[in-house]
């Protein structure tokens, strides 16, 4: 800044050039602005300044100097401001000149954004050309699409008619070969002998086939299809891993070997997508509670009984299900120990009450209900101790027998009888909830809504159709029983008909299974699936065994959305499905083939006697249709029964069972009861197994079951000589129930014995043991367990979805000849029981599935129109025929009442408002909502749309004031009203309501759940009935991705709940000394939460496991090496290598020493520490590992077995890799040559084999040798994809690695058997 002593400077002037004295070194001069000081200040710097450099101050100075000052201070406010003037001025320029460039360089950038501008119009006017045109592709597509489906409907009218001339045809011919055949008997008969040229011996026994078509190649099992699949009966299927994998590498025993984690969750979903879940625990849909007591506590046995269990029987019922107390007084017979240990079997939970002593008699019971308990179900003690007084020897050494055993839970009670009754009480109802039905994880997904039934509600799974879960459970109970027996009965031959008449070339009719009452159809067929499933995964088999006629499982419209709704869920298809029992039917097929074509592999769809279904012939008439063709349909009937048109289809004809299947039946029976008969015996038993009524298959088993029971009692010749007088099943039925009859002690039992078949005989779908304990209650529960079991031995009856049913209809037929003889009348009588029964259940507002599903039937059997009707305008009666599918049901009731749909409409109106005057409170007006929502959806499919409107705005008014606007129960309400709108044709509003549906649920479950995946199915079918083909493929992208997640978590909860609860029960158990069996259980628990993928938690519990066998056990044990093996195999899934690799090393050393050298956890440990080897990279190390391998399995299986052969493949591949090509090809031939005499020469590891035989010819530059082998494996394969009917992938293949030399598979973690 400027000073007065630059104003004195001769030598300054105007624009002044000074130095930068602090650049350093000189410099470029530069232009500085002055500043001037104000005066006084100037004026005080210049005299100091001036003094300051003259020496002695101010003396002498001129006053002429100070004069001048004036002057001098405008010369310095001039100059400043010429500089400063210069200094903007230069600056002004200087921006001047960059705007100047700055404006230049714009001008080229919009030039170069004109031109990008232009050539984006280009492209979005290409671009629009060409969605232009692909929309016009896409609607000739479509265009051309409706004239094929034309086209198809036309050419099947045609083949319709086709068939119909081929098929008169057929019969004209099948008449004139009668009549040839009655002239060439009228010839013989006249002695005229007639000579064939075609003669041969012909074999008795030899299977029946009738066919309209050429026999086709041979079909080994599901062999259409080509990819894997599961239908209605699950077959689990592991993917494959190759040799390497075939055992896991975390050592556990129990129920956990041979787990893949990594499929776990897929598994379960899968599952899951083909049927509902059902607890292990129990027996028959009934929560069954097996009391064992002494006298001693006896009183909190009957205060339990009496107080507490109608209380756990109301709740069960409220969730669908029966519940059952059994209790056998201590001082029972001991004819009774069989019933006791059957009960015991049954139950899903065993409660034994002790004080001070135990009984000898129960210790057998006790000992197999606690100690001998492989299900692992619950199991509770109650132990009442008094003060000043000890237990029995006894009870303190069986307390402390099962205090160890899983899953058993211990109640010490000090005080009175009504206190321990009571905690006895809420035990056992935690145990029901949590362990038993798995309430927790139900409520734990619910816990939100305000509602457990509404989060389980059928409707997410299955969209908007109604679902049956006990018809589902029902269908499954009878696959089990038809397919029980162990006995073949020589279905061998059979079983290879089946295949070859299935793999016959489509179209082809249905096949018919046919065969006289009890020959062995249902058995036939269940173990053909079985079959099928084991040998071909990859074809969907859904299946239906129709009970007796006029049951549930005889519905004819029950059956079709049964299979179709199968189909539809293994398709992941959510559609809408119409309820009308006539639309049903005509839809059908037009269902089967859409899905069918979304199916890759084959469906076999099974009916077992279909000919009990009413008017089957007017009902089934989809089967005369031509089937899609990867369709096939199987159906067996009774030959008498057979509708006249379908016994022109291939048909499949059970003959007899001859002497030695005869034979061998009784032989089993009397064997399984230790019963031994004589030469003479077995010879009146075969000559009586002779004729067409005594040689089929369920009376030759009842014929054996009843003489196992006469060896018991002693008297085989007597009851011999009564068996040989019943010429048919009915008779023999009738003496086996004459024998159980006079086994019973009283006229009083015998009289109940009456009541309870009567009972069974008159009810729709059976009785419960629950309402037979109702029904008459001078019945126990011992007595009732004895009858069942002597019943169900017998072959009478049989659970169905918890019910007592007749297990063959010729045991019903024999219980209305013995008891009904008197006709109508006799069966008018115990059907009134039954009607007074559920009448007072409804009176006491107890609507259960099984009062709606009874009452109605039986007032329709006994005639009374008036009583019906009112029964169905009980509306949590019709609400829940409704809600669980019944629709046609209920249809029939209503038609037979006589009232058409618009009647019907303005009753259950009426209904409804009139129960809407008692609602009061919100819980009654959310159940009023519900009443209104049915009665909508009801009227929706009947049709009846503008009335349906009506009920269902009346539904989301009473939700939107009772609940909240944004509850999801109103999005309920907003979809179903959408519904009707859609079908209304009124598509704006339906658009908004689902909108409004969609927001409200997303905002209520998150936006992966699956009510949202529903709201956009709605929403994208109302888009494509608008032709909005792109908005509707987006939303049902959408939705297949929520539905697949929700399935995988739900496979995932459900999978894992018992896993969950598993580990809670053990991590008690881990709380006491240090034991070998408490390191056995943390080092299952490791393995459960490692299955849970919990693996931080899992590494704890290993860790000390290892760490307690270490101190207990010692480091050497082998119990040792396998902790230290579990720990290696999680810290190879945590990617840990290093720490893998080392505790796999000592466990192999451990194991090395301890075991014997072909012993399998010694194999475990190799095989995995080899891998790792090979995963890290460490191939030298890996291969002595390799080569052990080998030996190992020489030494268990001998030097041909198959395993052997792998073993080789895997070294071979290993040499590969490390490119040992001389190494790796003698072990290729010679496993070749194990495979070849193993499997024979076109198994497909032959194939494997030989392809990677070809790749080391190739590489080693023998190409004529290689193509020679290579051309070997494709004729494998080939032979094995026509063999199979689709791709043939190997899935039991074990040659691992040997799939490509040139890629190794990545090893997953799976759970292997520990030691024994």
């Amino acid at each position: 800044m400027g000073t007065a002593s630059s104003l004195v400077s001769p030598a300054g002037g105007v624009g002044e050039v000074i130095e930068d004295t602090y650049g350093g070194g000189g410099g470029e001069a530069c232009e500085i602005p002055v500043e001037v000081k104000p005066k006084a200040r100037l004026l005080r710097g210049s005299l100091r300044r001036v003094g300051a450099s003259r020496p002695g101050g101010l003396i002498g100075a001129s006053f002429k100097s100070t004069a001048s000052v004036q002057e001098l201070e405008c010369v310095a406010e001039y100059e400043r401001l010429k500089k400063e003037y210069e200094i903007f001025r230069v600056s002004k320029n200087n921006e001047v000149a960059s705007m100047v460039k700055k404006e230049a360089k714009l001008d080229r950038e919009n030039k170069r954004l004109r031109a990008e501008l232009q050539a984006l119009q280009k492209t979005y006017q290409k671009i629009l050309r060409e969605k232009e045109s692909a929309l016009e592709a896409k609607y000739q597509a479509m265009e051309r699409a409706a004239t094929f489906e034309h086209d198809r409907d036309k050419v099947k009218r045609q083949f319709k008619i086709f068939r119909e001339t081929k098929e008169n045809e057929i019969q004209d011919l099948l008449r004139a070969k009668r009549e040839l055949e009655a002239k060439l008997q009228r010839l013989q008969a006249q002695g005229i002998q007639v000579f064939d040229l075609e003669d041969s011996d012909s074999d008795d026994n030899c299977t029946d086939v009738t066919a309209t078509g050429a026999q086709s190649e041979y079909w080994n099992g599901g062999a259409l299809g080509s990819e894997p699949s599961m239908g209605s009966m699950m077959q689990l299927q592991q993917s494959f891993r190759g040799p390497e994998f075939a055992h896991s590498s975390i050592d556990v025993e129990g129920p956990f070997a041979n787990i893949n984690r990594d499929d776990w969750d897929a598994a379960v979903a899968s599952l899951l997508q083909v049927t509902p879940l059902f607890s292990h625990s129990l027996w028959s849909n009934t929560v069954r509670c097996f009391i064992i007591s002494t006298d001693e506590t006896r009183p909190e046995v009957d205060t339990f009984t009496r107080n507490y269990s109608p209380r756990l029987l109301r709740a069960c019922e409220a969730m669908g299900y029966f519940f059952q107390v059994v209790h056998f007084p201590s001082e029972s017979d001991r004819p009774l120990q069989d019933v006791r240990k059957w009960e015991i079997e049954k139950s899903s939970l065993v409660l034994l009450l002790l004080h001070l002593t135990l009984p000898s008699c129960l210790l057998e019971d006790c000992e197999e209900a606690f100690l001998r308990n492989p299900e692992e179900k619950p199991r509770l003690i109650y132990h009442r101790k008094e003060d000043g007084r000890v237990s029995s020897v006894a009870v303190q050494q069986l307390i402390e027998q099962i205090s160890y055993v899983n899953r058993t839970k211990m109640i010490d009670h000090v005080g009175g009888v009504e206190e321990g009754a009571y905690e006895i009480y809420s035990c056992v109802e935690k145990i029901i909830k949590q362990d038993i039905l798995g309430c927790e994880m139900t409520e734990l997904e619910g816990k939100d809504l305000g509602n457990k039934e509404e989060s389980s509600a059928p409707e997410e799974v299955f969209g908007d159709v109604l679902w049956d879960a006990h018809d589902e459970q029902e269908q499954m109970e009878a696959f089990q029983q038809a397919s029980s027996s162990t006995c073949e009965l020589g279905f061998e031959k059979y079983f290879e008909r089946l295949n070859d008449l299935v793999a016959a070339p489509a179209p082809i009719p249905p096949l018919l299974v046919s065969g006289g009452p009890g020959s062995g159809k249902s058995l036939l067929l269940s173990k053909w699936i079985q079959l099928q499933q084991k040998h071909s995964p990859s074809t969907l088999i859904l299946y239906h065994f129709v009970g007796r006629p006029r049951s549930t499982s005889s519905e004819s419209s029950l059956i079709i959305k049964r299979l179709t709704l199968k189909l539809m869920q293994h398709s992941w298809l959510v559609s809408p499905l119409t309820l009308d029992p006539a639309k049903l039917l005509e839809e059908f097929p037009r269902w089967l083939e859409k899905l069918s074509a979304r199916h890759q592999g084959s469906i076999i769809i099974i009916i077992d006697s279909i000919d009990q279904i009413q008017q089957a012939e007017k009902h089934m008439k989809w089967l005369i249709d031509p089937l899609p063709v990867n369709v096939r349909v199987i159906v067996s009937v009774n030959v008498e029964t057979c509708p006249q048109a379908w016994r022109l289809w291939p048909t499949l004809h059970l003959d007899p069972l001859n002497s030695k299947d005869v034979k061998s039946l009784i032989s089993a029976e009397c064997n399984s009861a230790n019963v031994k008969l004589t030469k003479e015996q077995e010879k009146k038993l075969e000559r009586h197994c002779r004729s067409a009524t005594t040689c089929n298959a369920l009376y030759v088993t009842l014929l054996g079951k009843t003489i196992a029971c006469a060896g018991n009692r002693g008297n085989i010749d007597e009851t011999l000589q009564q068996c040989l007088q019943c010429q048919d099943t009915v008779s023999l039925y009738r003496l086996v129930l004459r024998s159980i009859r006079e086994s019973l002690q009283s006229d009083k039992e015998q009289g109940l014995l009456r009541e309870i078949l009567c009972v069974i005989g008159v009810s729709h779908n059976g009785v419960s043991e629950a309402e037979l304990m109702e029904l008459y209650p001078e019945l126990s529960s011992a007595v009732l367990a004895s009858f069942v079991h002597s019943l169900h031995k017998m072959c009478l009856l049989t659970y169905g979805c918890g019910l007592l049913k007749f297990q063959h209809l010729q045991a019903w037929e024999m219980v209305r000849l013995e008891y009904m003889e008197e006709g109508e009348s006799v069966i008018s009588a115990y059907r009134q029981k039954l009607v007074e029964y559920f009448t007072m259940q409804l009176s006491r507002d107890r609507v259960t599935w099984r009062s709606a599903d009874e009452l109605p039937w039986l007032f329709q059997q006994q005639g009374d129109k008036q009583k019906l009707h009112k029964c169905l305008l009980n509306l949590f009666v019709s609400q829940n025929l409704y809600k669980r599918g019944h629709f046609a049901e209920l249809l029939s009731y209503w038609q037979l009442v006589g009232k058409d749909k618009s009647s019907m409409a303005a009753e259950y109106f009426d209904s409804l408002k009139a129960y809407e005057k008692s609602c009061e409170g919100e819980e009654s007006m959310v159940c009023l909502a519900d009443l209104y929502e049915t009665l909508g959806r009801f009227l929706k499919d009947l049709g009846l749309l503008s009335q349906a409107v009506a009920p269902l705005q009346r539904s989301l008014e009473i939700r939107e004031t009772a609940l909240d606007p944004d509850h999801p129960r109103v999005a309920q309400s907003l979809h179903q009203l959408a519904g009707v709108y859609v079908q209304w044709k009124k598509f704006g509003n339906a658009e908004q309501l689902y909108k409004q549906a969609l927001e409200i649920s997303e905002n209520a479950y998150g936006a992966e759940h699956p009510r949202v995946a529903r709201e956009l199915d709605a929403l994208a079918t109302l888009y494509q009935k608008q032709n909005k083909y792109e908005q509707a493929e987006q939303l049902r992208k959408k939705s297949f991705k929520i539905r697949q997640k929700a399935a995988r978590r739900k496979g995932s909860l459900c999978g894992f709940a018992l896993l969950r609860q598993r580990a809670l029960q053990l991590e008690e158990l881990t709380l006491g000394k240090d034991t070998p069996d408490t390191a056995r259980t943390l080092n299952e628990l490791g393995v459960l939460y490692y299955l849970q993928n919990n693996l931080e938690t899992a590494e704890l519990f290993l860790k000390r496991s290892l760490e307690m066998r270490e101190r207990v056990l010692g480091p050497e044990h082998p119990d040792c090496a396998q902790s230290l093996n579990n720990l290696a195999a999680l810290y190879n899934e945590k990617k840990h290598y290093d720490k893998a690799e080392e505790l796999y090393e000592r466990a192999l050393d451990i194991r090395r020493r301890a075991l014997a050298p072909d012993h399998p956890s010694l194999a475990y440990t190799v095989k995995h520490l080899a891998v790792l080897y090979k995963k890290m990279g460490k191939l030298e190390k890996a291969v002595p590992l390799y080569e052990l391998a080998v030996e190992i399995r020489q030494k268990s299986f001998g030097p041909k077995h198959p395993s052997v052969a792998t073993a080789l493949v895997n070294l071979a591949v290993l040499y590969c890799q490390m490119k040992k090509q001389i190494e790796a090809l003698p072990l290729y031939e010679r496993a070749l040559k194990i495979y070849e005499d193993s499997f024979g020469h076109m198994h497909p590891r032959v194939g494997e084999t030989l392809k990677n035989l070809a790749v080391l010819s190739y590489e080693g530059g023998d190409f004529a040798k290689a193509a020679e082998l290579y051309k070997r494996a494709m004729e494998i394969k080939e032979a094995e994809a026509l063999l199979v009917g689709g791709k043939a992938a190997s899935r039991n293949s074990s040659s691992g690695d040997a799939f490509s030399l040139k890629s190794t598979l990545s090893p997953n973690i799976f759970l292997e058997p520990g030691q024994r």
